[in-house]
């Protein structure tokens, strides 16, 4: 195992990884006008796997954000298929010696379960499969994200109808909303019956919000608020005190679910945080017709430290950056990494203990519209990453290095005294 992912609760104060990830979005199922969306199947890594793995090792990262396709490994309830994962996963920790930080869930869900989020039978399913991991590889993965970017998840599932169960509204995103909480709860259980050692690393989506004037300011809080509900369910916090409690109830959440779930809190491991400073700052401003809208704005990513310190102050868990990076040429990707490097620089000197720091994805991904349009894959390619992808005359993308790649590679490989700089000692509880 990665020695400073294994001492991050030794209580050393250079305590640091640096990480990438490759984009593991599964959303199998379709309908007219509605596409497959696998990440990997899209971008050839169930064939290219090898030397895709490869360049996260090249890049000088230690750990690895990678996921298991729940829809692949399990397509019949129950009956497993780990033909493809018995290979990766040693090439992975064995040949390779990067600590995988495990997401079981990024999105979909299994064919079988009919309605997806919102079946009877999630829960426990999404319980039994990482279960299943866990007694299979739990040899080689200590670290595991129960679900990425729960808030995300219930936004697309449940309140903007593009992927299953395809609810809309407010109604829809807190139906969906509360089978993750409970799925998550549950697949926390679950993962330490069979290792009571394992971490988890609770990934969600961050924002900040701005008023586009100071009487807008309410609505802009209340969005912050928002940003929280998931992390305050799971630790816990939603009661009929919590500020969200009048909204989840008048939103059909019965007050008896919100107790059930306070009942099952758990201590947070490690907060993971994504953050993409292109897309996670948006403006709260009222149109001619006095209706709420958002805009993208601030694109240089201004408060990301703040934010930061912010969901530290709230939970007092460690963190680790899970995802962030820039696109639109080399010289934003430059900036963003010199820029954002000295903001968890900045927040490690004042005893905030940002722990790691993910850029992701290592290299190209497909943009999420692809599911909904009509074009090629390659109308839909996101370059994020590190290395940018070129197409071979058969139509195989594969990925070329940038000036990122030393770059990061030389944050990874310096002392991390000298490249995030030391942790002014944290107070927050640790586990063995």
């Amino acid at each position: 195992m990665n020695d400073a992912m294994d001492n991050i609760f030794s209580g050393s104060p250079i305590d640091f990884c640096w990480g990438t990830g490759i984009e593991d979005t599964f959303v199998p199922q379709t309908r007219p006008g509605m596409r497959p969306l696998d990440e990997y199947e899209l971008m050839g890594h169930y064939e290219h796997w090898r030397a895709d793995l490869a360049l996260a090792k090249a890049c000088g990262a230690q750990t690895i954000r990678w996921g298991i396709p729940w829809y692949r490994v399990e397509p019949e309830q129950g009956r497993f298929d780990w033909s493809w994962t018995d290979q990766v996963i040693p090439y992975i920790t064995d040949e390779l010696g990067l600590q995988p930080i495990l997401d079981l869930m990024h999105y979909g869900t299994p064919l079988w379960l009919t309605h997806s989020f919102i079946d009877p039978r999630y829960p426990a399913a999404v319980a039994a499969y990482a279960r299943a991991v866990a007694e299979r590889y739990g040899d080689r993965i200590r670290y595991y994200t129960p679900l990425n970017e729960p808030s995300v998840n219930a936004l697309m599932c449940g309140k903007r109808g593009l992927w299953p169960p395809y609810r809309h509204g407010e109604r829809g995103y807190l139906a969906v909303a509360m089978a993750l909480a409970d799925g998550m709860l549950r697949t926390v259980r679950a993962l330490r019956e069979v290792n009571p050692h394992a971490i988890m690393v609770h990934v969600e989506a961050t924002g900040i919000w701005r008023a586009a004037h100071a009487g807008l300011e309410p609505l802009a809080a209340e969005q912050r608020q928002r940003g929280y509900l998931f992390l305050d369910l799971l630790t816990g916090r939603v009661d009929e005190e919590h500020p969200r409690w009048s909204w989840l109830t008048s939103n059909g959440v019965p007050a008896e679910t919100l107790h059930r779930l306070a009942a099952q809190l758990i201590t947070l491991d490690i907060i993971g945080l994504n953050f993409y400073p292109q897309w996670s700052t948006r403006q709260i401003a009222l149109d001619q017709r006095g209706r709420m809208r958002f805009r993208k704005v601030e694109q240089n990513g201004a408060g990301f430290g703040q934010m930061v310190a912010d969901f530290y102050e709230r939970y007092r868990a460690p963190i680790m950056i899970t995802e962030t990076s820039a696109m639109k040429g080399i010289a934003p990707k430059r900036r963003w990494l010199h820029d954002s490097v000295a903001a968890v620089r900045e927040l490690r000197g004042r005893g905030v203990p940002v722990i790691g720091y993910t850029w992701f994805p290592l290299f190209t991904m497909v943009d999420w519209n692809y599911r909904t349009g009509q074009r090629p894959r390659n109308a839909y390619l996101i370059e994020l990453g590190l290395y940018e992808s070129q197409t071979e005359p058969d139509g195989t993308l594969r990925y070329v290095p940038t000036e990122l790649v030393d770059a990061f590679r030389h944050y990874a490989t310096m002392p991390v005294a000298e490249s995030v700089g030391e942790l002014i000692t944290p107070h927050f509880e640790h586990r063995d």
